[in-house]
């Protein structure tokens, strides 16, 4: 929940209704399940008042009908956490991503470059903090014990050693021990509901119970060893990949700025063989200098679409070297990627379509080089039957969000979509029929020719449940203009007074 309001704070995630929800408001994430969709997490309101995740969407509604229903993206939240795994090197080289809400480090070794495990588990706590995420972290012996300890333990900074290992784990749930649910509940039944109870029985008579069952996470006895250091367990940790990087070192210290121009292109022809080789292609530039003075300074750019071009790698620090500071010389230059993308062979066909479309990227780069990645916009579809919500303006340089279900309302929506749709006053000759005319910024229109309706009804999984369907028209009034109006709700909906008309758009 705290990564989906921290992705919808993001300046582009799409007007008025991807604000961020710091609010009060119970608010939860959707997911598909076996028979529909169920929550699969909830912010702190919604679950004070009960809402469990699991439990279908529908039966909560039934509870609370003014609860808001989020899609959930599981996709991004596994891209977030690896990318979190990465950030969380800086404590030490080891760090693994442990299921959809975790992160293993093992700190052996690193803990005293920090002072202590307790001022290292301090560190850690502020860092994601600002980060606007909650952590609960644990240190102890075994990833079995830490494990256990984050999830179910005190909140606490004190560190678990061997000797308090056993009295730390012992009023733990066996829930604890990464057990599946079905082992969980038959421990219950027999009246062992802490790991005390379950480490208080006999081995053999436990070994010979559950000797048959070969997955870890139903064998609490393989849990249980793997949790006091009994049974070894390894942490895995991928294997960072080195940066695309190529350097020049200079004879004699660089003192006129001017001289960059010609070191960046040079590296960008050192880069495309480097990238060629490992069958990449760049998003993402950094080229830092290397001052005799022991500093240095650095400047990034991003590409719209992968590319190995010298020619244009080099000309998206157009403007941008002369903010470099040379101080009392340049004595190396490397221009590496922080960011690529697998990139074949092209091959043009027989027209001049891959060549227009490349050249379009390149011009999109650009213009965010020279203006900006905030002021070069694109938009970029969101999966939503409601116009206003359906597409949101994204920076021309970010790649496609997946998106659940992509909705293409090309032909029905006007010319212009206004940002909000703004209230009209409206005369009709039926309760449920087209206008006849309408008032609209003071000015009166009398409707010639109409079209419609066209009916959207309120998204029921994001929308509460007063929310009223939409009957949209296609307006042309006695002067030619046309204008896109909807009717919010029916006269006998029972969802509120009488319906309200609003001019969403503009055809011409």
């Amino acid at each position: 929940m705290e990564r989906w309001t921290r992705r919808n704070r993001r300046p582009f995630a799409g007007g008025a209704d991807d604000k961020d929800d710091g609010s009060p408001d119970p608010i939860v994430l959707a997911i598909e399940g076996r028979h529909g969709p169920v929550i699969h997490d909830a912010n702190e309101a919604a679950l004070r008042i009960g809402m469990k995740r699991g439990a279908r969407i529908v039966d909560m509604r039934a509870l609370v009908p003014s609860l808001r229903v989020e899609q959930a993206s599981p996709a991004n939240d596994a891209a977030d956490l690896a990318m979190l795994a990465d950030w969380s090197r800086r404590w030490c080289p080891w760090t693994q991503v442990d299921g959809i809400d975790g992160l293993l480090l093992d700190t052996t070794g690193s803990d005293h470059l920090h002072g202590s495990e307790q001022a290292l588990l301090k560190e850690m706590q502020d860092a994601f903090r600002k980060l606007d995420l909650t952590p609960r972290l644990a240190i102890a012996p075994t990833i079995g014990a830490a494990w256990a300890l984050a999830r179910y333990g005190a909140e606490d900074t004190d560190s678990c050693t061997p000797g308090k290992l056993t009295a730390k784990l012992d009023p733990l749930p066996v829930a604890a021990l990464r057990l599946e649910r079905d082992t969980v509940q038959l421990l219950n039944r027999l009246g062992i509901k802490t790991i005390a109870e379950l480490a208080g029985l006999p081995r053999e008579a436990l070994v010979r119970r559950f000797r048959k069952i070969e997955e870890k996470n139903a064998n609490p006895v393989i849990r249980l060893d793997q949790a006091v250091g009994r049974q070894p367990e390894l942490l895995i940790a991928r294997q960072a990949r080195p940066p695309l990087r190529v350097m020049r070192r200079l004879a004699e210290p660089l003192l006129d700025i001017t001289g960059l121009t010609q070191i960046l292109r040079d590296l960008c022809g050192d880069l495309k063989p480097v990238l060629e080789r490992a069958h990449k292609g760049a998003r993402g530039l950094a080229f830092t200098v290397y001052r005799v003075d022991g500093r240095t300074c650095s400047s990034e750019a991003r590409t719209s679409r992968a590319t190995r071009d010298p020619d244009h790698l080099a000309s998206l620090f157009d403007g941008k070297l002369e903010r470099i500071d040379p101080g009392f010389g340049i004595e190396a230059a490397t221009l590496e990627t922080v960011d690529g993308e697998e990139l074949g062979a092209m091959q043009d066909g027989l027209t001049e379509q891959a060549e227009d479309e490349l050249a379009f990227s390149q011009l999109i780069d650009r213009l965010v080089a020279r203006l900006g990645m905030t002021s070069v916009l694109r938009p970029a579809r969101r999966g939503s039957y409601l116009p206003e919500r359906g597409e949101a303006w994204v920076p021309a340089s970010e790649e496609d969000a997946p998106v659940a279900h992509a909705v293409d309302r090309s032909a029905a929506t006007p010319l212009r979509l206004l940002e909000r749709p703004e209230e009209a006053e409206v005369v009709h000759a039926v309760p449920d029929g087209p206008p006849a005319l309408f008032r609209w910024r003071h000015q009166q229109h009398d409707v010639a020719r109409s079209q419609g309706p066209e009916r959207i009804a309120p998204e029921w999984w994001r929308e509460k449940s007063t929310a009223r369907l939409r009957d949209y028209y296609h307006i042309e009034d006695s002067q030619g203009r046309r204008f896109w109006l909807f009717r919010e709700g029916l006269a006998d909906d029972g969802r509120g007074s009488n319906p309200r008309w609003f001019v969403h758009g503009l055809d011409a």
